[in-house]
């Protein structure tokens, strides 16, 4: 029998931080995937990479006055924590933590390894309410040079020098089954070896099994990610607050965010709570370029587009390009339909339009600065131009009246009525004749513009939509794109997960996206973005760190 100190099972962002953190110790870990080893950073490789930090030096010197009682005040009004007692008892509290953590040494800790920011702090989830509302009062979101490969690459490479030096062992195509109990604790994992495979990162995997393994450990961490890869489980935990779930739905995750490791951990008695609370994006693009199944690329939307829900009426305050995420999902599914659109110019594709994802934005995750500089030049960014060209959720014309039957003929159906539509254009144009509105969107795009980061790089120049000279017109489909479980495996501070009794269960550990970030749901109902990666920085930490010293 094969005995380790540790057993980390996933080799995404939170298992290379716990595995690390183990192993700086002195102790022995044994690393289990059941991708090949090119899936090494599981989901934070894909991503843009951007982190939540307080009170930083970027935002101070872009004029932002940020503290951790803003930041809490903001993560509050977010949260909505309302199952204190119970479902979120442990997620407030590492909810508390991680704000000190975001405010205090994690940019510290990250800059010690290497990792570099952008300059310019992006202003994502907006909010729209009232103070004590959902939404980031200030622009929080530092985007990593080099994006998700820039944020996995340290942690990488940690682990793969402990794996030199002997005290990681990483084991690929190694899928649990089940884990192994003994008097009440967790002594193992056991499960699959499944057949080699050459699937480059991202693509679906064999699951040919070739073998069977069990290996025991003083403790287990699962860091297996969520359930964003399986719509079928997505939409058995979909709540009712947010309509029906979309009958179509994109991937925003490969097929290997399965859940498959939560149902697992559960039937050894671990709790999953907030099952209800979930993250999906609702300005989805089908990928043109599709690297796993069903593949959809997140539009990050400067806040000028027109949104209109699939009837061609536009959304009610604040239901914004950015403004509130899960707002808008509620505002779309109960619609009845599954799809929204945004309506823009080529001056605001040019400025506001960026796309998620690291292989979106070869500028920042190939850390070239002359490219990104070239996002100022006339023209939509490389990617964007792509979609533009290649996608099949673009329509682009020259008239109003072109344009709504390009949108007809894309979604198949005679919904829209370009009158209609025309006489929403003319009447938020008509609002661009003064400096004062009493269009939210319009306020809310002015105000974007007094801070100096979106003035230069995000925000476009408020004119008039119908002005010829504005385009052509653009209209976008856009799709809910599945992403984040918020809930998950309850844990304590340390990171042990906690039975149905809401007591530690020997030896078993969890942290990233299975335990909820943290604490089975640190985010509650809402997230204020960049909050996933470091969510998984941070409990990760936490129960490599805890997990080493109770051994």
């Amino acid at each position: 029998m094969h005995r380790s100190d540790a057993i980390v099972i996933g080799a995404g962002l939170a298992g290379l931080v716990a595995a690390a953190e183990f192993a700086d110790s002195g102790k022995k870990v044994m690393l289990l995937d059941q991708e090949p080893e090119t899936s090494f950073g599981g989901q934070a490789w894909w991503s843009f990479g951007g982190l939540f930090l307080v009170n930083s030096p970027e935002q101070r010197r872009l004029g932002i006055r940020d503290s951790r009682e803003l930041a809490w005040q903001d993560w509050l009004g977010s949260a909505g924590f309302d199952r204190e007692a119970d479902e979120d008892y442990w997620g407030r509290q590492w909810a508390e933590a991680y704000v000190d953590f975001a405010s205090g040494e994690k940019r510290a800790w990250l800059h010690g390894m290497g990792v570099r920011f952008f300059p310019v702090v992006g202003w994502a989830e907006r909010g729209g309410y009232l103070a004590e509302g959902h939404g980031n009062s200030v622009p929080r979101f530092h985007i990593v040079w080099g994006t998700g490969p820039g944020i996995v690459a340290p942690f990488e490479r940690r682990v793969r020098e402990h794996m030199a030096q002997g005290r990681i062992e990483f084991r690929p195509r190694h899928r649990v089954d089940g884990l192994v109990e003994r008097n009440g604790a967790i002594i193992g994992a056991s499960g699959s070896i499944l057949a080699p495979s050459d699937a480059a990162r991202g693509e679906a995997s064999s699951r040919e099994v070739v073998g069977q393994f069990q290996y025991e450990a003083g403790a287990v961490l699962v860091t297996s990610g969520g359930i964003g890869g399986n719509h079928e489980l997505v939409r058995r935990n979909w709540p009712s607050r947010l309509g029906e779930p979309p009958a179509r739905m994109l991937s925003g995750v490969p097929a290997h965010v399965d859940g498959r490791m939560l149902g697992i951990t559960e039937d050894a008695g671990g709790r999953i709570v907030n099952r209800d609370r979930m993250w999906h994006y609702t300005e989805g693009l089908k990928n043109w370029n599709p690297i796993w199944d069903n593949h959809g690329i997140r539009i990050l939307p400067g806040p000028s587009s027109i949104w209109l829900d699939a009837t061609g009426n536009r959304f009610p305050a604040p239901n914004f390009p950015g403004f509130d995420t899960l707002g808008t999902l509620e505002a779309i599914q109960k619609t009845g339909y599954d799809y929204s659109w945004f309506i823009l110019t080529q001056k605001i594709i040019e400025k506001e339009f960026a796309l998620s994802g690291s292989e979106q934005n070869p500028d920042l995750t190939g850390k070239s600065v002359r490219k990104v500089l070239s996002r100022v030049l006339p023209g939509a960014p490389g990617p964007v131009q792509a979609f533009m060209d290649k996608g099949e959720d673009f329509v682009i014309a020259r008239s109003i009246h072109e344009l709504v039957d390009g949108m007809n003929k894309l979604a198949g159906s005679g919904l829209l009525d370009a009158s209609v539509i025309e006489r929403q254009l003319i009447a938020r144009d008509r609002e661009m004749d003064h400096t004062f509105t009493k269009d939210l969107q319009v306020t809310a795009i002015r105000g974007a513009r007094n801070y100096i980061g979106d003035k230069l790089i995000r925000t476009a120049k408020p004119h008039k939509l119908l002005d010829p000279k504005n385009g052509p017109l653009i209209a976008v489909r856009l799709s809910i794109v599945s992403r984040k479980t918020l809930g998950g495996l309850q844990t304590d501070l340390s990171g042990r997960v906690l039975n149905a009794e809401g007591e530690p269960i020997q030896g078993l550990y969890a942290a990233g996206e299975a335990s909820g970030f943290g604490g089975g749901g640190l985010h509650g109902y809402r997230a204020l973005e960049g909050t996933f990666l470091g969510g998984c920085l941070f409990s990760g930490r936490a129960a490599g760190r805890s997990a080493a010293s109770e051994l």
